[in-house]
């Protein structure tokens, strides 16, 4: 019994393969770096010095200056933190949002699930940037405007997936006897649903926060993300690219953090056994 356990797999027992293991750690990596750089090397990501232009690294500033002399290591930390709240953040109101009217509508049917689907359909014809950019010019925080953006782009795919699994399940014998037992939809919901939709909201989750930093990077990129001086990826992406000649290395960073950051959270997401 002893040697049938040892040859059996990590990854088997837990669930979790090597290739989603290797995204969590490269996560947690630019998560820590994001948290840790304010505390070992206290800057403040605004703060400008003729001095420092295009400065290589030093003990204040490890990952260099920019070209108005601000420190990359506390402009990048800063940026990550901001992408990676916002992402947080509305993947966690868009899974609530997208499952509960994926729950009601496959739990109701009818009228309530074609309403549903409708709307969905609705939110779907707008491109995700479209959208993103009509809530920022409603909303004045753009921060705010993000959140409230990326939350009407990502809810749609939780509760597609939400909605087609759990019409499958509510007519499964377990589901039915625990109805004719008496037990509420909150049981129902917990003991047969939940484990159900968890490993499959889990590749939608990273999928979406990885949708959500590329999205803010782009519109930055672009000029109509963040404004200056606010610390974001594509922000110093666009403000850098003049000075890659002089500077190579402040631009490659903002690059670089955004590729391990989306890589990290594609391998999360697709490292996923079926």
């Amino acid at each position: 019994m002893s040697a049938i356990t040892t040859d059996i797999p990590v990854t088997a027992r837990s669930g979790w393969t090597r290739t989603q293991w290797a995204g969590t750690a490269i996560l947690m990596l630019i998560v820590a770096f994001a948290l840790l750089a304010p505390i070992l090397f206290p800057a403040d990501p605004l703060r400008q010095s003729l001095r420092n232009i295009l400065g290589g690294p030093d003990a204040a500033s490890p990952l260099g200056y920019d070209h108005l002399g601000r420190s990359l290591t506390a402009r990048l930390a800063a940026a990550l933190r901001l992408s990676l709240w916002i992402a947080a953040a509305a993947v966690v109101t868009s899974a609530v949002l997208g499952m509960a009217v994926g729950v009601l509508a496959a739990w109701r049917g009818g009228w309530v699930d074609r309403l549903a689907a409708l709307l969905a359909d609705s939110f779907l014809a707008l491109p995700g940037l479209l959208m993103v950019l009509i809530v920022s010019a409603i909303v004045p925080s753009t921060p705010l405007a993000f959140w409230i953006g990326l939350t009407l782009v990502l809810w749609i795919e939780y509760f597609r997936l939400t909605r087609a699994t759990v019409s499958r399940l509510i007519v499964a014998p377990g589901v039915q006897a625990s109805r004719l037992l008496g037990f509420g939809p909150v049981y129902i919901f917990r003991r047969h649903l939940w484990p159900e939709l968890a490993p499959m909201l889990l590749t939608v989750a990273a999928f979406g926060a990885a949708t959500a930093i590329m999205t803010i990077a782009a519109l930055g990129f672009v000029s109509v993300g963040m404004r200056p001086p606010t610390p974001e990826l594509g922000l110093m992406m666009v403000e850098m690219l003049p000075y890659y000649r002089e500077a190579p290395m402040a631009l490659l960073t903002p690059v670089l953090a955004t590729f391990l950051t989306l890589l990290g959270l594609n391998l999360i997401a697709g490292g996923r056994r079926a």
